[in-house]
């Protein structure tokens, strides 16, 4: 398992009955999580007190119960800088887990020693992006969705890289790739974060589980002669970390040598000192 526990403004205080408490920054929240599902004695106070609480609805969705809580705020992770806010479906705009993922690309692109670019597929508002850019690499950010688009704009600029090579494309993940490889061009390391279950822009559905070994194989056609890694993340709900070794084994190191460690995500929780589970994560690696 692979351990986010390096955050300052961050803060997994406690878990259980299906929730779970987190302090962002100065500001705490009451969120879902289906993975707790054991029970907790509740003694910190904050979950009582806390500004925000997402309700689930027994008729799906759900909503915020606010009291007082900005509208959105700022968090830090070392060097980088991003804008949380509550919204739909429970979500701030941040995965915290998903700091190990960036360490881990910040780590491998720094020691390349040469320069380094970074396709980040399906890249939400840019956890990624901005970690990959302030290690020193090029970035190609791609989302079908406008806002999370402009939000990862802000949250370079937050972090000192609106002058960073990054290029910001709104397009559907799969067509991008397909035209970028007709044009030629590669990537060093793809980055890819694909959704459980969607649609496309013209009505497509999309099904990890029917879809994720096809598109992978698609994506290998941009990666360079040389490339550095390959990371998939997935929280679709029991899919093993082995499956996602499993593809990038048969894909993308029966091209390029290398070899993939698959495992969990986690968020370390400081009442009992274990670990939520959070995601699984995929990562290829060339040997050299």
């Amino acid at each position: 398992m692979w351990i986010a526990d390096q955050w300052q403004d961050y803060e997994l205080l406690d878990c259980g009955s299906g929730e779970k408490l987190e302090r962002w920054d100065r500001q705490f929240l009451v969120r879902p999580d289906p993975q707790a599902i054991w029970e907790t004695d509740r003694k910190h106070p904050a979950w009582r007190q806390a500004g925000g609480r997402y309700l689930r609805s027994q008729s799906g969705g759900g909503h915020w119960e606010k009291k007082a809580l900005p509208e959105s705020w700022r968090v830090h992770y070392g060097p980088l800088t991003f804008q949380v806010k509550p919204m739909n479906f429970k979500h701030t705009g941040l995965f915290p887990e998903q700091a190990a993922n960036w360490d881990f690309c910040m780590e491998r692109i720094r020691k390349a020693n040469r320069p380094i670019s970074v396709l980040n597929l399906f890249a939400y508002t840019g956890g990624a992006t901005v970690a990959c850019a302030a290690a020193g690499a090029s970035v190609c950010h791609v989302d079908a969705a406008k806002g999370m688009v402009s939000w990862a704009r802000e949250n370079a600029k937050l972090s000192g890289l609106e002058g960073a090579p990054i290029r910001w494309i709104i397009d559907d993940c799969g067509k991008f790739v397909e035209r970028e490889i007709r044009r030629g061009r590669r990537y060093d390391a793809v980055i890819m974060d694909p959704p459980s279950y969607g649609r496309g822009p013209s009505g497509e559905v999309w099904k990890l589980e029917d879809n994720l070994y096809p598109f992978v194989e698609l994506v290998a056609g941009v990666l360079s002669k040389e490339p550095l890694f390959f990371l998939i993340n997935s929280y679709t709900t029991g899919l093993a970390p082995s499956v996602l070794t499993y593809i990038l084994e048969t894909v993308v190191t029966k091209r390029h040598g290398g070899h993939t460690d698959s495992g969990e995500l986690g968020l370390p929780v400081t009442d009992s000192g274990l670990v939520l589970p959070a995601g699984a994560t995929g990562r290829w690696v060339a040997d050299r």
